[in-house]
């Protein structure tokens, strides 16, 4: 495998920071995208960007109007239009070199599995816990990198679990949050800033093998300004990951 002459022009800045080598490790791997709204959208859009090989991405939703406050990769003209094959659209069109791969289904554990197992890393970019933790535990049985973020309002958080390393999310999250009553309060920057977070953090795993968050997790307060990190540890009776050696 190597890059072409367009590849070379397109991706010039970026191979000024890491080289040919990196580029091409970013050009055989292979993401899975959990959610393409809020958090999906800047993840998707920069990993697509930055020329990972292939994208897989999931969602079920189809785009409503309180949407797009926050979901970049959609317009006014995609009302009513299932999300994740308005996405795939748009990211072919923004780094044809890059393959995607879209699935209308909501996550289950067979899709998980089976979706897992296939790709390099992993990417929350979901809005509930009863998903997250399906999706947690195949990435730590087939060993795969996941890149976790969630947001609420002026808030974010970010880890990623190194399955055998780290804390895994159920460690943290054993079971899933009593369900709200009501949509989920965003202020629409913060998805963009933690989902730019979450595709740095993918672009690190591929080129070093390596996050900045293994252990520990970021904590973003957009209202004053801030980001604070907390120190995390492996449950040693997690029916998920304490197995893991």
């Amino acid at each position: 495998m190597s890059l072409s002459d367009s590849e070379r022009e397109r991706y010039d800045r970026q191979l000024r920071v890491w080289g040919e080598e990196a580029q091409l490790k970013l050009k055989k791997a292979r993401a899975l995208i959990v959610g393409v709204g809020g958090l999906g959208s800047p993840v998707a859009a920069y990993l697509a960007a930055v020329g990972v090989g292939k994208l897989v991405l999931v969602d079920d939703g189809v785009l409503e109007l309180s949407n797009l406050n926050r979901q970049v990769l959609y317009t006014t003209d995609d009302l009513g239009k299932p999300k994740v094959y308005v996405a795939a659209e748009r990211l072919r069109k923004l780094n044809p070199n890059v393959e995607i791969e879209a699935i209308k289904a909501r996550l289950d554990e067979e899709l998980a599995y089976r979706l897992v197992k296939d790709v390099d890393v992993v990417v929350d970019a979901l809005d509930n816990w009863e998903t997250r933790l399906i999706l947690n535990k195949a990435c730590v049985e087939n060993r795969k990198p996941l890149v976790h973020a969630g947001i609420e309002g002026w808030y974010g958080q970010l880890m990623t679990v190194i399955p055998g390393k780290t804390p895994c999310l159920n460690c943290i999250m054993p079971a899933p949050p009593p369900p709200r009553e009501t949509p989920l309060p965003v202020v629409p920057t913060t998805p963009g800033v933690l989902g730019v977070l979450e595709a740095n953090e993918v672009i690190k795993l591929i080129i070093e093998g390596r996050s900045s968050f293994e252990g520990r997790m970021l904590v973003y307060d957009g209202l004053r300004g801030e980001f604070s990190t907390i120190e995390l540890k492996r449950n040693p009776n997690c029916p998920v990951c304490s197995k893991l050696g």
